[in-house]
C-alpha cells in the first residue's frame, strides 16, 4: 500500500510540474487565465498583466509567439486593428 501512495503522490507531483511548464498563467484584473506555452519552460508562467500597457505585454517575445495577443482582444484590452498594426511590427522589427 505505501508502494501505491508514492506512486500517486509523485504522479501527483509530475501533473502540478507539466503544468507549470506547459502553460503561462496570465493574471488579468481578477481574473487567471492559462495560456498554452509553444515550449516547455518556467519563462512567463506567472504573469500579471494589471498595470500593464498592451504595448509592453506584446513585446514580450515569448507571450506574443504564444497568442497573448488574442487572449487581450478576447478580454477586450485592445482591438483588433492594434494587434494587427503590433503584428505587422512585430514581422518587420
Amino acid at each position: 500500500m505505501a508502494f501505491l501512495k508514492k506512486i500517486v503522490l509523485l504522479a501527483f507531483f509530475m501533473a502540478i510540474f507539466y503544468l507549470l511548464l506547459g502553460y503561462h498563467y496570465i493574471v488579468l484584473d481578477n481574473t487567471v487565465k492559462m495560456l498554452k506555452k509553444s515550449s516547455f519552460s518556467l519563462k512567463y508562467t506567472i504573469f500579471s498583466a494589471n498595470g500593464k500597457t498592451p504595448e509592453s505585454i506584446l513585446s514580450i517575445r515569448e507571450l506574443s509567439d504564444d497568442g497573448i495577443g488574442d487572449l487581450l482582444l478576447e478580454e477586450g484590452r485592445i482591438s483588433e486593428e492594434v494587434l494587427e498594426l503590433y503584428r505587422e511590427k512585430m514581422e518587420e522589427g
